[in-house]
């Protein structure tokens, strides 16, 4: 049975599910703009990727450490990347494997945000339903940063995702010069509790890419 413990340390609060192979690769995971690192989706990827080897830290941002519910204030994106920042850095120190960067929606586009700004801080993303626009605002593309992006991403996206169809992804991931991997999900919306979410393909590309 795999050990799960709370983490905290140099600014970074979470869960780990430790790993028997300290030479084998890790996760950061983070969430979504309205929850937090005990989110079920969070705990079922980490269980997912903890049972195929992976030290998984789960990890609330810092406007979540700050406050119990509710969005991140303007001005905290730059502060939440650097909780991520600090985040990778302490799965370092557990791990002396590859380390890969993730995360739901917000959580997720800061990952990207954070891997643009700073080409080989990690080996690959893992992005769970990456918030291309705001709902009905297509116009309102959140894409000026994939041309920078030099990480290897795996995208997974429902397809009745409110905040970008699949073929708007699609259009997206042709900005980005890194290799690319699109699970699709069927019938699943932005939160991918409707459909199949079925983890080991998900796992695989992320491993294997």
């Amino acid at each position: 049975m795999a050990k799960i413990a709370p983490f905290a340390a140099a600014g970074v609060r979470g869960f780990l599910h430790e790993s028997d192979r300290r030479s084998g690769p890790g996760l950061v995971l983070t969430h979504s703009a309205g929850s937090n690192c005990e989110a079920p989706l969070l705990v079922e990827a980490a269980n997912a990727f903890n049972a195929a080897g992976l030290a998984v830290l789960r990890c609330d941002l810092p406007f979540r450490q700050e406050r119990r519910t509710g969005p991140p204030g303007p001005g905290s994106a730059a502060r939440d990347r650097g909780g991520l920042r600090q985040a990778v850095a302490a799965m370092r120190e557990i791990v002396s494997g590859p380390v890969h960067l993730g995360g739901h929606s917000y959580g997720g586009r800061q990952a990207s945000m954070l891997a643009a700004e700073e080409p080989g801080l990690v080996d690959a993303l893992l992005l769970l339903s990456y918030p291309l626009h705001p709902p009905k605002k297509p116009e309102q593309l959140r894409t000026q940063h994939l041309p920078r992006l030099s990480t290897r991403a795996v995208f997974v996206h429902g397809t009745v995702d409110g905040f970008g169809t699949i073929a708007e992804l699609e259009a997206a991931l042709a900005l980005i010069p890194a290799a690319t991997h699109l699970i699709r999900i069927d019938g699943a919306g932005h939160d991918l509790k409707r459909g199949r979410l079925d983890f080991a393909p998900i796992v695989k590309a992320l491993l294997e890419g």
